[in-house]
């Protein structure tokens, strides 16, 4: 008798969005610094990315990194679904250390500024996280909370970096070069997790269906 085989396992899909615009947002580098809220444009932002996502046939889970700025913004995606928010810090902001809440002009000027943009791999913030342990964290997070709803949609809000950082693994780049993705305020980025290595669906989407995307 001939053998029935089994179908892999249905991907999962992992959207992740980045919290809405805030007062500071290209102006200062905030990292976990609390008490930092969204303007009312991120506010509407937050709206629009909940609207996308209430059209997708389901969603499974919501999660937040714990700064307010990313809670606010999860917040109109769990009333749209029906979902509570849970958080998980392990989708956190990197922690900038000694250089919490500075200008990004005065930052932009150090020297030390060329190695964060050239050889991120190299750089741990004084006081703060390196780029390679934040990327580390980032991707055992999702590896956690996608292994958590098998072929489901699970919804994760955080912040930029973290979220490059997770794009550039998935498509099998080395960290060094992840300063090249851009991750606009509120843009969905989605990757596909299956039997095999993970598909980038899309990255920094901030308009348009999310309906159709699944891997070809």
């Amino acid at each position: 008798m001939a053998r029935t085989k089994t179908p892999p396992p249905a991907s999962t899909l992992v959207l992740l969005v980045r919290h809405g615009q805030t007062p500071t947002t290209g102006k200062l580098l905030p990292g976990r610094a609390p008490g930092l809220h969204l303007a009312d444009a991120g506010v509407q932002q937050a709206q629009r990315a909940a609207e996308r996502i209430a059209e997708l046939p389901r969603v499974d889970a919501i999660y937040a990194s714990p700064l307010e700025r990313a809670r606010e913004t999860a917040a109109p995606i769990g009333k749209a679904r029906g979902l509570k928010v849970q958080v998980d810090k392990g989708l956190l902001e990197c922690d900038f250390g000694d250089w919490t809440g500075a200008e990004l002009a005065k930052l932009m000027k150090l020297p030390e500024w060329n190695t964060v943009q050239r050889a991120p791999s190299t750089f741990t913030f004084p006081g703060g996280e390196s780029f390679t342990a934040m990327q580390t964290r980032m991707v055992s997070a999702v590896d956690r909370l996608r292994a958590a709803h098998p072929g489901g949609v699970v919804v994760c809000v955080s912040h930029a970096d973290p979220i490059k950082a997770l794009v550039a693994h998935a498509m099998g780049t080395h960290i060094d070069l992840f300063q090249r993705i851009v991750i606009s305020t509120c843009s969905i980025t989605a990757i596909a997790y299956g039997h095999g290595a993970p598909v980038v669906l899309t990255v920094n989407s901030t308009g348009g269906s999310l309906a159709e995307l699944r891997p070809s």
